[in-house]
């Protein structure tokens, strides 16, 4: 399963300090560590970052990339600074990831062109102006309506990965369930199948801490026998990282070997 390292955020008071700062050496050091741990993509979230978004974002790209031989996932609402991000990145190795465009139609109509124009692929949440549907179904026809949109900007099916929008069990447990079903419903919706993302810690978020890791693992192994293709976590928990590796190999997605935890 495909791993987009979740933790060079605006979120984060370390990293939003960095950010303010322009100190390349915390990113550095968190790209370094997520990457080695096992992340594919590295994820950089700058907000809105209305003031210097687009200065920040080329600087944020610039220095990531300047350590580890990864593509970056662009996150920001800001149509401009991502369109400094997708400049920015070295396609060497690999495409960026447009983090994110949705059913709203003014973030799919400044979003999805940017991945047209650029050949990124791009993650689309399946809410529109109404918010997140309570059924898959619904889910599903939001998918459809982004499907038709990249069509018209030249973005192929597959540089589309679609997001449920998990909500938290401890608020709305009956939801659960329905982003399960979206998972193996949105893969239905093309052949060869679409691929699916989540942000994992969402499931978790208002559950006490002692509870979150055991949340979060066995959520992920329910959304990955349906067919996860990618998910937004933290690749240096070690736990986590164990449980996906032997999730693939008893779904043989991976060959057993004494030693596949190591692997």
């Amino acid at each position: 399963m495909i791993i987009v390292g979740e933790r060079i955020s605006v979120i984060a008071k370390r990293v939003r300090e960095a950010l303010i700062k322009r100190d390349p050496e915390p990113l550095k050091e968190l790209a370094i560590q997520q990457v080695q741990a096992g992340a594919h993509y590295v994820d950089l979230s700058i907000g809105p970052a209305e003031d210097d978004g687009e200065e920040l974002m080329d600087w944020g790209v610039k220095v990531i990339q300047s350590v580890v031989q990864a593509p970056i996932c662009l996150d920001t609402t800001n149509p401009k600074a991502m369109r400094a991000g997708l400049k920015a990145h070295n396609n060497t190795w690999g495409m960026p990831l447009i983090n994110s465009a949705s059913g709203e139609q003014e973030r799919l109509n400044t979003m999805m062109p940017l991945a047209g124009e650029f050949g990124a692929e791009i993650i689309a949440l399946t809410l529109n102006e109404r918010g997140i549907p309570a059924m898959a179904e619904d889910r599903c026809v939001i998918a459809a309506e982004i499907m038709g949109k990249a069509l018209e900007c030249g973005v192929p099916m597959e540089n589309i990965w679609f997001d449920p929008l998990i909500l938290p069990v401890a608020y709305q447990q009956d939801k659960c369930k329905e982003s399960i079903r979206a998972i193996k419903m949105f893969q239905e919706l093309n052949d060869p199948p679409m691929k699916t993302i989540v942000g994992l810690t969402n499931i978790c978020q208002g559950a006490p801490k002692e509870l979150k890791p055991l949340i979060i693992r066995t959520f992920l192994t329910l959304l990955m026998y349906e067919g996860l293709y990618a998910a937004i976590a933290d690749p240096n928990d070690k736990e986590l990282m164990a449980v996906i590796k032997t999730t693939d190999v008893l779904m043989e997605k991976k060959l057993y070997a004494h030693s596949y935890l190591e692997m």
